[in-house]
């Protein structure tokens, strides 16, 4: 999978040999533009109202939120994701969206309707993956003919669980995208209510399994349907009954009401090729013109589109 060079990390263990031909403030520089961007970002704490007025947070301990706007900002400027609505994002509080070792829940709102939950405890997950598998083969044609790379199911990196008391769902898939040697976490948090879906969705590595899982608990009590819209508010005379049960939203069938591209979520790893030079590296990222070519190149906000990963 093709990702933007990012990362000071990796120029910090290469610098020494390539000091010859990098000038000695090049990786100061790229360290500061860096920060700069992500220092001009604006989290809150507390009590928020989500928009719309779906639902609240209240921000669990060691979580920070970011608004729409900057959601939207650090998800297509930052991480290179097309646009999609969003409800905003909550980080930890520890690291940004350009830190090394980042990941996020991605907050949105699918307006299914009232999502059954009586086929929670007659699912057998085993099969479920099968079939999700199977299902992959078809839409990697549909995502190759798209342009994008194919993507692998590798199979459950925590398996489904839902919580009856909190009608909230949660599961977690690792996934191979292309050609790549390493695979990706996907953590998916579902909260069920009167006329949709909370979703949240976490995407790492799956060496961050452990942080993420040890997060949802306070992450499914913090977030919650405003009045009127909670699942115990369903009233069968007046709503509407969503095509899938819980079955339908693990196996990502609601995909099909929204199409295949609808939900799109990425982040940026810790990469940074440094084959061509660093210097030459840090400055097309950041827009300047290069001896090279004399062009002016695309700056990190109107970089090279990447391949995109489906939030399924």
């Amino acid at each position: 999978m093709k990702r933007l060079l990012l990362l000071w990390a990796f120029v910090c263990l290469h610098v020494s040999a390539r000091a010859a031909s990098t000038p000695p403030d090049s990786v100061a520089l790229y360290k500061a533009k860096m920060q700069a961007m992500q220092d001009s970002l604006h989290y809150q704490t507390g009590h928020v109202t989500l928009p719309d007025g779906v639902g609240e947070i209240n921000v669990p301990k060691g979580f920070r939120y970011l608004d729409v706007p900057q959601s939207t900002k650090v998800l297509t400027k930052f991480w290179g994701n097309p646009t999609a609505e969003n409800l905003g994002m909550l980080f930890p509080a520890d690291r940004g969206p350009l830190d090394e070792n980042n990941w996020a829940f991605v907050i949105q709102y699918d307006a299914m309707g009232y999502v059954k939950d009586d086929d929670a405890d007659d699912i057998n997950y085993d099969d479920l993956l099968k079939d999700m598998q199977s299902d992959l083969v078809e839409t990697n044609k549909e995502r190759a003919e798209a342009g994008y790379e194919s993507v692998t199911l590798v199979g459950w990196a925590a398996k489904p669980f839902y919580d009856k008391q909190l009608n909230a769902l949660h599961w977690a898939k690792e996934l191979k995208f292309g050609d790549e040697s390493e695979t990706t976490l996907n953590y998916n948090v579902r909260l069920l209510g009167r006329k949709g879906v909370l979703v949240l969705n976490a995407v790492g590595t799956p060496g961050q399994l452990a942080e993420v899982r040890s997060s949802i608990p306070g992450v499914m009590q913090g977030v919650s349907f405003s009045k009127g819209l909670r699942y115990a508010d369903f009233d069968p005379k007046l709503d509407e009954v969503a095509a899938y049960g819980i079955g339908g939203l693990i196996a990502g069938k609601v995909l099909a009401k929204v199409g295949f591209f609808a939900l799109i979520l990425k982040f940026w790893k810790v990469v940074l090729a440094l084959l061509a030079g660093a210097w030459t590296a840090i400055r097309r990222f950041f827009g300047a013109k290069t001896t090279e070519t004399g062009n002016e190149q695309p700056a990190l906000a109107g970089g090279p589109t990447p391949n995109a990963e489906p939030e399924a």
